[in-house]
């Protein structure tokens, strides 16, 4: 597996979790944006963004334009 295809898994996976426990709990803007330490989505947006932002630059390069 290339490095985009399992950023793209990992994504699914975080996506997965994330709707999983949406839909058993419920998410306030807090929650997603400033979860308290020990919360289960205390990383999930940072984590998300990270892996993002590196699928998004993978594009660019292998397209040769620059984000």
């Amino acid at each position: 597996m290339n490095e985009k295809q399992e950023l793209i898994a990992k994504m699914l996976e975080l996506q997965k979790k994330f709707a999983e426990y949406e839909h058993e709990f419920g998410v306030s803007a807090t929650e997603y944006f400033a979860p308290p330490p020990g919360h289960p989505l205390e990383d999930y947006s940072d984590e998300f963004n990270r892996l993002a932002d590196r699928l998004r630059e993978l594009a660019h390069e292998e397209q040769g334009s620059r984000g």
